[in-house]
């Protein structure tokens, strides 16, 4: 194991083993990384820093069925991927609004970076000084399982093979899915670059 997940390792074991302080410092270790993952998935800080409290909610609970001495990494990153999936399905089963005149409400689109559709159109009129928005926007359109794959092992660094057990699938899908995402996310990325003026 590398340096990071061997003590990950450890202070996993600590805290299985009953000592308080090692949850807050497996906290510290892991939480940032979970939550620009969730965030990446859910496109929302917020409902991200909700799923991620739910996640070590449930890394608590489960902690007897950890194996001392595993990488607890992509057990972590497992139990995360699977909260995010029950936000997602319970965010498609949400109640549905009507308008005044009884007419369905439509839900304002969000990409990404949170804001929504309307609101990031608006921005794109405007120079837009974080170069990192359009990429943002385009992973956003990718399909879930595709920008999943793609976030965990090039964003996470993840491995293919740590990926798949934390998506429930297998490795070349895994690299099959992020290959694609990758394509997709350069062509629109080519396509939104402004055209270069010519030298007079």
């Amino acid at each position: 194991m590398d340096p990071e997940a061997t003590e990950a390792a450890d202070v996993m074991a600590r805290y299985c083993q009953g000592e308080a302080a090692a949850f807050h410092r497996l906290y510290a270790l892991l939480a940032p990384r979970i939550l620009a993952y969730l965030t990446g998935l859910l496109g929302e800080r917020a409902a991200a820093e909700d799923t991620l409290q739910v996640t070590f909610l449930k890394v608590h609970e489960a902690r007897s069925t950890y194996v001392i001495g595993a990488n607890p990494i992509p057990w972590m990153y497992t139990i995360a991927h699977r909260t995010c999936l029950d936000e997602i399905r319970r965010r498609k089963r949400s109640r549905v609004r009507l308008t005044q005149d009884g007419t369905l409400q439509a839900e304002p689109a969000a990409h990404i970076t949170g804001v929504s559709v309307e609101a990031h159109r608006d921005a794109s009129d405007r120079p837009d000084p974080v170069a990192t928005a359009g990429a943002l926007a385009a992973l956003g359109q990718l399909p879930e399982n595709q920008r999943m794959a793609l976030i965990l092992t090039k964003v996470h660094g993840r491995s293919t093979a740590e990926a798949a057990l934390i998506t429930g699938t297998t490795p070349g899908a895994i690299k099959q899915r992020a290959h694609r995402a990758y394509v997709t996310l350069r062509e629109r990325l080519a396509r939104t670059e402004p055209p270069k003026k010519e030298l007079s």
